[in-house]
C-alpha cells in the first residue's frame, strides 16, 4: 500500500509516494538522493543514520516516513549555510581533521548541532554525553571533542 506524503527536508517541501512505513532513511537516500544519513545498524544504535527534526538529533532508520513527515527534516546536506560556507560544526570537524574513515561522520555532526543548539557553552562531560548516541571505531574522539568545543567558542 503506497501513500502520498509531503516532507520537510532541508528548508524545502518534497512529495513523495510510500508505503507510509518505510524508513525515513530509505526515502532521505533513495528517493531523495541525499547521502548524508548513512545506513549502519538499523537499531537506532549507531547514530550514522541521524538527521535533525525540529532541530533534534534523531535515528531515520527505523522512524517510518509517515511520523517523520510532521517534523522539519534536517540532513547533513541542509547545514550548508545560505551562502554556501559550512555550518560551524562542519568547518569546526574539517579544521580538527575530526573525521577518519567517515561512515559516522554524519551523526557525529547532526548530533553535535543538535547539542549545541540546546547546551550553547557545554562541558566535556555534556559533550560526551551528547555524542554517546554515535559509535565510532577509528579513534578520532579526541579531534571531535576538539572540534565540538571549537564550534562552541565560536556560535
Amino acid at each position: 500500500m503506497t501513500t502520498t506524503l509531503t516532507l520537510q527536508v532541508n528548508g524545502k517541501q518534497h512529495t513523495v509516494t510510500v508505503d507510509p512505513a518505510t524508513p525515513l532513511l530509505y526515502v532521505l537516500r533513495n528517493q531523495l538522493q541525499l547521502n548524508g544519513p548513512k545506513y549502519g545498524c538499523a537499531l537506532h544504535q549507531c547514530g550514522s543514520c541521524m538527521v535533525l527534526f525540529d532541530g533534534k538529533a534523531n535515528p531515520s532508520c527505523r522512524i517510518p516516513v509517515e511520523a517523520a513527515a510532521a517534523f522539519s527534516i534536517t540532513t547533513l546536506e541542509g547545514l550548508t549555510q545560505k551562502d554556501g560556507s559550512l555550518h560551524p560544526v562542519q568547518q569546526a570537524f574539517v579544521d580538527q581533521q575530526a573525521a577518519q574513515c567517515g561512515y559516522c561522520l554524519n551523526g557525529m555532526v547532526i548530533s553535535a548541532v543538535s547539542l549545541l543548539r540546546e547546551t550553547k557553552k557545554p562541558d566535556e562531560a555534556a559533550i560526551r554525553a551528547g555524542m554517546q548516541r554515535v559509535l565510532c571505531r577509528c579513534g578520532s574522539q579526541a579531534r571531535v571533542m576538539r572540534a565540538i568545543k571549537q564550534a562552541a567558542e565560536q556560535s
